[in-house]
């Protein structure tokens, strides 16, 4: 018999994440439809919740704090072209996902809605609830998960530590390292934590709560494809003066396709390097671009972020104005950046733009949860906005380079 479990134990370990989670999801289907009664499954997803909770605050705080305090600005001339299509090309997509969401109207399955704080009326609240809580107590801020507050201090010392003494940064760095992997080993979890999640929804609302996943999944699928086949087209053309289509297809298969099935960045920077020596570019710019937009360049998790927040205020009823929700896709585009090192990615960046209309981290944790259980198809597709996108930009500012040099 051990040897039994020991053998379905190791088999269940090849599996990767996706594969296990896509278990999670069948069982706890399985369950809720067959012993809807057994309400100790959802503490699985109540546990999973929690820790994220406990976890991500300190993360942001060590992670923002650290990847400045290790910053070095000697880049190549062409690079700041780069950063700057990188950024156009979020912050266009958090405004895009901001219509769309509003038209489409997207909810989420959540408990305990009651339980957020008064939600802000007009700009004028929003933006004295942002500044209030820039200068709230480091510590305080950390252990009430105001993750404002977080941005605000892990920037200030950041900044600060740029001089320090390279055994100081050593500390800063092995500290997010090491938190980092305290997240990934909560997410080992995410199986069962997905599986109560699923049970509990399915539970209390019936197979009619699917439909809530499927409308959500639709809406962000929407949201990416529009990026890659309108929005960053639109970015090249007026880049290179020129049809922009050739080089999107060609980036969208060579490179989207792979990082689809890889689900990260990171392990597409080798193809999109090749990629970037067939097409002849600058080796000293693509080089550096590349591994750079792999770390930064998130129009992907800028829409994951802007969309499941906007989902949330919607499920909760709070009225927001234009000029808020443009505030959310700045600040949306600006945690994307460094949502690259985070285990999980852009769904534990959600809780920083849900601050901003008084949700409270207990919803938002659930929205994390919920964003595990649609990542299997929403990681995939965002990965691949990303990671094609890198290659794309880099392409075009170099292409753009060649026609003013000549």
């Amino acid at each position: 018999m051990k040897d039994i479990l020991r053998q379905l134990w190791e088999k269940w370990n090849q599996l990767s994440l996706v594969k296990q989670i896509i278990c999670g999801i069948v069982l706890g289907l399985v369950l809720a439809l067959s012993v809807p009664k057994l309400t100790f499954i959802s503490l699985f997803g109540t546990l999973f919740v929690g820790a994220l909770k406990s976890v991500a605050p300190l993360l942001v705080f060590f992670l923002v704090m650290d990847s400045l305090a290790q910053h070095k600005s000697s880049t190549p001339t062409n690079i700041k072209s780069i950063i700057i299509l990188y950024c156009v090309s979020m912050l266009l997509a958090a405004l895009a996902a901001v219509f769309i969401t509003m038209t489409f109207a997207p909810t989420l399955v959540l408990q305990g809605v009651g339980e957020s704080s008064p939600a802000p009326s007009n700009i004028g609240e929003v933006l004295h609830s942002v500044f209030t809580s820039f200068v709230q107590n480091p510590v305080e801020a950390i252990s009430k998960a105001n993750y404002i507050g977080i941005l605000f201090w892990a920037v200030i010392f950041g900044v600060i530590l740029r001089p320090a003494r390279e055994s100081t940064k050593t500390v800063l760095h092995d500290t997010a390292e090491a938190v980092s992997k305290v997240i990934g080993f909560v997410i080992r979890f995410a199986p069962l934590g997905v599986m109560g999640l699923l049970y509990k929804a399915i539970s209390d609302g019936g197979l009619s709560s699917l439909l809530v996943y499927g409308k959500l999944i639709l809406v962000l699928v929407g949201i990416m494809l529009f990026t890659a086949l309108i929005l960053n087209p639109l970015i090249v053309f007026f880049t290179i003066s020129g049809n922009p289509y050739p080089l999107v297809w060609k980036c969208l298969r060579d490179s989207g396709v792979t990082a689809f099935f890889t689900r990260s960045s990171a392990a597409n920077i080798p193809v999109n390097m090749a990629i970037c020596e067939e097409l002849k570019l600058d080796r000293a710019t693509y080089s550096v671009s590349i591994p750079l937009g792999a770390t930064i360049n998130m129009c992907g998790a800028a829409i994951t972020i802007t969309t499941m927040t906007l989902a949330t205020v919607n499920t909760l009823h709070i009225h927001i104005d234009i000029i808020s929700a443009i505030l959310m896709c700045i600040m949306a585009t600006i945690s994307a950046c460094g949502s690259s090192g985070v285990a999980g990615g852009s769904l534990l960046l959600i809780p920083l733009a849900c601050g901003m209309f008084g949700i409270s981290d207990e919803i938002a944790m659930q929205v994390v949860g919920t964003g595990f259980i649609i990542g299997v198809i929403q990681d995939s597709c965002e990965t691949a906005l990303n990671s094609s996108s890198d290659l794309l930009f880099t392409a075009a500012a170099d292409i753009r380079r060649q026609k003013q040099s000549q």
